[in-house]
């Protein structure tokens, strides 16, 4: 369990940045720390259920915008197309966060899960901002 633990505080301190929060009173900071907890959840889940279960369906894992929108951004590339669907939605979300997907890397990690998931959360916004807009 350490090395999760030690996973979830990387997490937080290095992908939230936590520390770097300029609240002053413990209220803010105890719903702030709350909120990044529950972030840090769904970073380091979306990270283990794709090397435990990755014949999971993806709809497990992401919101049907959110597959929706991967597929129309991230091609495939053609050495995932045999991989399970899950497998398949969370490398391109880490893709976006700068996982290569070479044959020979290693699963995508943490860090490139959250870039991924900020750049995909993103990406969400301006097209819920782009369909507001016209119509």
């Amino acid at each position: 369990m350490r090395w999760k633990i030690e996973t979830f505080r990387k997490i937080l301190m290095s992908g939230c940045k936590a520390e770097d929060s300029k609240l002053r009173t413990a209220d803010r900071l105890a719903n702030l720390i709350s909120v990044f907890c529950i972030l840090n959840w769904r970073i380091f889940w979306l990270t283990m259920i794709s090397r435990c279960a990755p014949q999971a369906p993806p709809d497990t894992v992401l919101t049907s915008a959110e597959m929706e929108l991967i597929e129309r951004i991230v091609p495939d590339l053609p050495n995932a197309s045999q991989a399970p669907p899950l497998l398949r939605h969370l490398i391109k979300v880490a893709r976006l966060g700068g996982y290569l997907a070479r044959a020979g890397d290693s699963p995508p990690g943490n860090t490139v899960m959250w870039r991924g998931m900020r750049c995909l959360t993103d990406i969400q916004l301006g097209y819920a901002l782009a369909l507001n807009r016209s119509g």
